[in-house]
């Protein structure tokens, strides 16, 4: 790994500073070289303009001497031509054997009034030549300074600068290396440091103290170790926290991942099946309970809670369980042993009903003795007489008593077997409007059944649903009864029903004084009672709610109230459809 950066480090070092080398010497050694010809141009032409001029002013020598002379002098070629291009002397060669350089350009630009400056090979010599031309009279006159010269020139130069340049480029490789060298330990030591933070080692840090790049990266990855040690600290104090939460319960508790394997039960899980929980297996290997299974599934398919009592995870006993979708994937499931609570709720509802069935006897006895007794004393009689209309009274109220007990315990217990049928809603409501008729007429309370209402479809219109019709009678003959008992000071009460999805929903309204938000959640319980001297007085025992929801959940329905202080109260329940 650190051969790795080392070498990569070098290897760009070594890239930048060739760069920089190659483009020095071609920027330095160009610059020099075009600098040099500059004024081998200047210098040229101010021979070129004062050989034109000697040629324009010497009348003592040919023009062939001081082509020689001025060549020699110069250390160029001398050419002198008329206006046609014919070369009147030349400072190497013969002028009759060489052709019209009246085309060549500088030779062009000179005889047409200006100084002609041209570079390029000559035909004749074969050598490159700095070409510059001065007219005059009659003709022109040309100089050609051969730049093999300059090349001769530049050569020790350009060695002096390559090797200016070698050792330049050796000393800042040096340099380069020992920055690669340092700049790749520092970045070997972040890497080990980071692979063992990732190994699990949350204490190591990079401890950098320099301020650049390198080192913020150093402080930076220091920083989030110091966070995610904190986090991991915290995460790790919460879990075992969890961990003794769970394994204090009294239920079990599994999580299954996505992928249906056990990732976790505490120890009354493990203490619940035989075989110990398999952790990191199927959760069909430790428990294969179909139930239990098929809301395994359940909750992880719809994310949804879901509720399912389990009989044969352990023979002989029940189990209520609950399975949860946990955040991302998988389900944690809870197992409550319902096993006791079932029992002493069987005996208590064996106890009732067996209590209110021995009651029975001797209060109908009590009863009728009483009637006996009142019947056979005189009028005149008054303290004989209150006292055993009070027995009276108080026997029949504990008769109606223990036949409520008896009628709750058997609902309760699935004893009463209901005769579901599909009867149509209005039947339900008729029926029930015809029994309380005549009382509600004697109470002067108006009774009626309401039709239809905003719109919503005809009873006759509505949905038969499932349903037994002495019970869902019994259903209405409380609700009924207890309106005209408690919303008298109404005059009226409304039956109706109106369609749901998959169900129907009866109510029953009356118009009386209401009752209050707080008792609403608590209606349904044995024995509650809003106001319990008025409901003693009116004989009521405080079991026909309670024995209204039983038949509703046995119907698969369920029962609510609404209401609202001096506006009256509605109860409503659903039946399914057939």
């Amino acid at each position: 790994m650190r051969k790795g950066i080392f070498l990569k480090l070098v290897a760009a070092f070594i890239i930048v500073i060739l760069a920089a080398a190659v483009t020095f010497d071609a920027l330095l050694g160009g610059a020099w070289q075009a600098s040099l010809r500059t004024e081998i141009e200047r210098n040229l032409i101010q021979k070129t303009e004062l050989l034109a001029h000697r040629v324009e002013t010497d009348r003592s020598h040919s023009l062939a001497d001081i082509a020689a002379q001025e060549g020699q002098s110069a250390g160029a070629r001398v050419t002198i031509i008329d206006h046609s291009g014919n070369v009147l002397a030349d400072s190497e060669i013969t002028p009759g054997g060489v052709e019209n350089l009246a085309r060549h350009k500088e030779f062009a630009t000179a005889l047409a009034g200006h100084t002609g400056i041209e570079q390029r090979r000559s035909d004749t010599v074969g050598v490159r030549f700095l070409f510059v031309a001065v007219p005059i009279s009659g003709g022109a006159v040309r100089m050609a300074y051969p730049l093999s010269d300059v090349d001769a020139v530049s050569q020790p130069f350009r060695h002096r600068l390559e090797l200016a340049s070698g050792l330049a480029f050796l000393f800042a490789l040096i340099v380069a290396a020992i920055a690669a060298h340092w700049s790749a330990g520092r970045l070997n030591r972040i890497v080990e440091v980071a692979a063992r933070i990732a190994g699990g080692d949350l204490k190591a840090r990079i401890r950098e103290t320099s301020q650049d790049e390198i080192g913020r990266v150093a402080s930076a990855i220091d920083v989030t170790a110091r966070q995610v040690e904190q986090s991991f600290a915290a995460v790790r104090s919460s879990q075992r926290q969890l961990e003794t939460l769970l394994n204090s319960m009294q239920d079990a508790v599994v999580a299954v991942g996505a992928d249906g394997l056990v990732q976790w039960a505490n120890q009354p899980m493990n203490r619940l099946v035989p075989q110990g929980t398999r952790l990191n297996q199927p959760v069909v290997e430790t428990i294969r309970d179909p139930d239990f299974l098929a809301v395994v599934k359940e909750a992880a398919a719809t994310r949804e809670v879901k509720t399912v009592r389990a009989t044969s995870i352990v023979p002989g006993r029940a189990y209520d369980v609950t399975a949860a979708p946990l955040p991302g994937s998988g389900t944690v499931v809870v197992l409550r042993d319902l096993t006791e609570t079932e029992r002493v709720e069987k005996t208590r509802r064996d106890f009732i009903a067996n209590v209110s069935h021995e009651l029975r006897t001797p209060l109908t006895s009590i009863q009728g003795y009483a009637e006996t007794l009142l019947d056979s004393t005189p009028d005149g009689s008054g303290a004989t007489r209150e006292f055993l209309e009070i027995i009276r009274k108080n026997a029949s109220r504990m008769s109606r008593l223990t036949e409520d007990l008896l009628t709750l315990a058997r609902v309760e217990s699935g004893e009463t077997r209901f005769e579901t049928e599909a009867v149509p809603p209005a039947e339900l409501l008729h029926d029930a409007e015809e029994s309380f008729r005549e009382r509600a007429r004697t109470n002067n309370i108006e009774l009626q059944i309401q039709e239809s209402r905003n719109g919503e479809a005809p009873l006759q219109n509505l949905r038969s649903v499932l349903a037994d019709r002495e019970a869902i009678h019994q259903v209405f003959s409380n609700l009924i009864d207890n309106a005209m008992k408690y919303g008298a000071t109404g005059g009226k009460v409304i039956l109706g029903a109106r369609a749901l999805p998959h169900a129907v929903e009866f109510f029953v309204r009356d118009f009386g004084a209401g009752i209050a938000s707080e008792h609403l959640p608590r209606l349904f319980e044995r024995f509650y009672r809003v106001d319990k001297a008025r409901s003693r007085e009116s004989g009521g025992t405080g079991l026909g709610l309670a024995i209204a929801k039983h038949i509703m959940l046995a119907h698969g329905g369920t029962i609510r109230a609404e209401s609202e202080l001096a506006h009256g109260s509605t109860f409503l329940f659903t039946l399914p459809t057939a």
